[in-house]
């Protein structure tokens, strides 16, 4: 009997709904492992399978005679929801949130905690396991647990997201829903503006508005009831953008700074025919090389290798599942760059209107398809 155990459990769908599996590995305080479960469980949503894990995870503890629980999920869906600080609305997660309650009532503690995803690799192994068995491909050579039984019958869905198979890449992408703040005064008057705090003009909140409305439309962007992540850049014009998107949702905000608009450093405030009178030649410069910074300002370079490590770690967090990223013009056409694997040169030929739309999706063998560009149908 082992009075204290560590839970980590993980679920996952590839295509949400898609065919789908848990793992959860059961470990004492010194982290040896005392349990391994994993199941396939059909066409489902990453948040049932997340959930069919924990429950997996407690029954093991249960049966190990711990009194003590400590579980560690990196879906902070259901360790909100289990801590009772989110609401369960969605009736598919209604009846496995109280299994998993029951199952925790008979501890004498359980403790929730979220973790990244690279924390969680054990239980994330097992449900990869189970969804290579589910999807009919060979699991490592490890060997099925579908004869563990004893879940709450689940509901079943059609996938509904088209296939990119031709592609050839592998694996189930993060799809990056990239939206543009709406109008500024600095927009307005087409002055550069980077790290200037300044808010949505009345129009420019009348944009967020439509572009909100449009995504509110997508199925996919609410699962479960519950909304994809909305994350934004920390200045004022995004969020404002961002929770106009959450309120269309249910959703809630949260900020990276690595969305966060160039610093164009001397150069802020001034419009396109200003910067060039002041500084000719840098100017002229700056537009052909990304290398080259404004003055007290940030390089194109800079900006793409802070954009790209914001994005490596939102996938390592978020891999697999849809997500709402509202930044600024520079940062969203490098994520495009990236989709495209293109060079710097496309920063300067795309064009990206305000409260535009884009989307690309990065696979985790390393492929990236973009899907649309500077969408504006929504405004018209």
């Amino acid at each position: 009997m082992t009075s204290h155990v560590i839970v980590e459990a993980d679920g996952g769908s590839r295509g949400n709904p898609g065919p789908a599996g848990y793992g959860a590995v059961v470990l004492d305080s010194d982290g040896q492992v005392l349990a391994e479960r994993k199941e396939s469980l059909g066409v489902v949503t990453n948040n049932v399978a997340e959930y069919n894990g924990l429950i997996a995870g407690l029954t093991a503890a249960a049966e190990l005679g711990a009194s003590t629980v400590d579980v560690r999920m990196d879906s902070k869906l259901v360790v909100e929801q289990m801590s009772g600080r989110w609401k369960i609305k969605h009736a598919d997660m209604q009846p496995l949130a109280e299994r998993a309650k029951e199952l925790a009532a008979g501890f004498s503690r359980v403790k929730y905690e979220w973790i990244p995803r690279a924390q969680n690799s054990r239980a994330d192994r097992l449900a990869n396991e189970a969804m290579d068995a589910a999807t009919g491909k060979p699991a490592a050579g490890r060997p099925s647990a579908a004869a563990k039984t004893g879940k709450p019958k689940l509901p079943t869905r059609k996938p509904d997201r088209a296939t990119t198979a031709w592609t050839g890449a592998q694996g189930t992408p993060t799809r990056l829903f990239l939206l543009r703040h709406g109008q500024t005064e600095m927009s307005a008057l087409r002055r550069y503006s980077g790290r200037g705090d300044v808010p949505l003009t009345e129009l420019g909140q009348a944009q967020a508005a439509a572009a909100a409305k449009r995504l509110a439309a997508i199925s996919d962007l609410v699962v479960d009831g519950e909304a994809v992540p909305i994350i934004s850049s920390p200045l004022t014009r995004t969020k404002q953008t961002a929770q106009a998107v959450a309120d269309a949702l249910g959703g809630r905000v949260e900020t990276h700074p690595g969305l966060i608009e160039t610093d164009f450093g001397e150069w802020e405030g001034l419009t396109f025919a200003e910067a060039a009178d002041r500084d000719p030649e840098l100017h002229r410069s700056w537009l052909g090389d990304s290398s080259v910074p404004p003055p007290g300002g940030e390089s194109f370079d800079v900006v793409h290798r802070r954009v790209r490590k914001a994005r490596d770690e939102l996938i390592a967090e978020h891999g697999g599942r849809t997500l709402v990223l509202v930044s600024h013009v520079t940062p969203i056409k490098t994520l495009l760059r990236m989709g495209l694997d293109a060079g710097p040169q496309l920063l300067f030929r795309l064009h990206l209107d305000l409260a535009s739309l884009s989307i690309v999706e990065f696979y985790p063998d390393g492929n990236a398809s973009v899907r649309l560009v500077n969408d504006t149908s929504h405004l018209a």
